[in-house]
């Protein structure tokens, strides 16, 4: 048998066409002119937050944070930032479930209008909040009126305008969630003898879970940092109306270094936020 007869030894085949990572163009070189207003832009944000890291006062930070004017603003922060969000997910769970599952003339309106507190100023929404709750407001003079309610310059007051800048991150939060859940399941249901309600409670809010949780989270930390709403709607009245970031706004004229114990809290606050939501915003993208 000659050469030409044998048959070829077994090897690679070289004639398929090589398989490009997808990718590794990318990370062969940064153009420059990407490259400087992208780190200029990285150091613009994270060095004001490495100069509130490196002038904090952190021997004396355990008796800042003890003392009684900031224990006082931290607790009211809490509670109202908590109750706030339970003002949220009541009212507006069932309001990203109308959004999301009916029609109706004027939706798209009604959405932006729901989502304009997130570009409304904080101050015009307390000011929008005055002239409808206030004393003299288009709502807040019935209350008082009628059942003797006066909102303003209260804790109740910090609640709703807390609310009012907090519960559009929900709406949006669960109204994504919404449309990204199969609505044949509760049609099924309904199929099945279940009512537009039962299939909600039993078969929708289960599958929106992961959705409600995670706008609760940003509702709350929205609400835990409002001051604009809260400073102009219910004042800056210590044990009362006297959250954490007015605290910080105070104390910076007084005590700096209150200001920045308050500082740290909050940014730890934000930082916990950030990381708890990490594996959905991973998921979704």
């Amino acid at each position: 048998m000659t050469s030409l007869d044998k048959p070829a030894a077994a090897g690679p085949r070289t004639d398929r066409p090589r398989r490009r990572r997808v990718g590794t163009g990318a990370r062969r070189g940064v153009p420059l002119p990407l490259l400087v207003p992208g780190l200029l832009g990285l150091a613009f944000l994270l060095v004001p937050l490495l100069a509130l890291l490196v002038r904090a006062p952190w021997r004396g930070l355990p008796e800042q944070l003890t003392s009684p004017e900031v224990w006082q603003a931290l607790q009211l922060s809490l509670i109202t930032a908590t109750a706030a969000t339970a003002v949220s997910l009541v009212l507006g769970v069932p309001l990203a479930w109308l959004l999301a599952r009916t029609e109706f003339p004027g939706r798209g309106l009604l959405r932006a209008l729901v989502t304009l507190p997130l570009v409304l100023p904080p101050v015009v929404g307390g000011v929008a909040l005055l002239l409808a709750l206030g004393r003299n407001g288009i709502v807040g003079k019935w209350l008082d009126a009628w059942f003797g309610i006066t909102l303003p310059f209260t804790t109740t007051g910090v609640i709703i305008a807390e609310a009012f800048v907090a519960m559009p991150f929900l709406v949006i939060s669960v109204e994504g969630t919404l449309r990204a859940a199969d609505p044949r399941y509760e049609e099924a249901a309904t199929t099945l003898g279940a009512s537009r309600f039962t299939a909600f409670r039993r078969v929708t809010l289960p599958l929106i879970a992961p959705g409600i949780a995670a706008g609760a989270v940003l509702a709350w930390a929205r609400a835990l940092g409002e001051f604009g709403a809260t400073i102009t709607f219910a004042g800056n009245f210590p044990g009362r109306t006297q959250t954490m970031p007015l605290a910080v706004y105070l104390a910076l004229q007084n005590d700096p270094d209150a200001a920045i114990a308050l500082s740290l809290v909050l940014l730890a606050v934000s930082i916990a936020v950030l990381a708890g939501l990490r594996d959905r915003w991973m998921t979704a993208s």
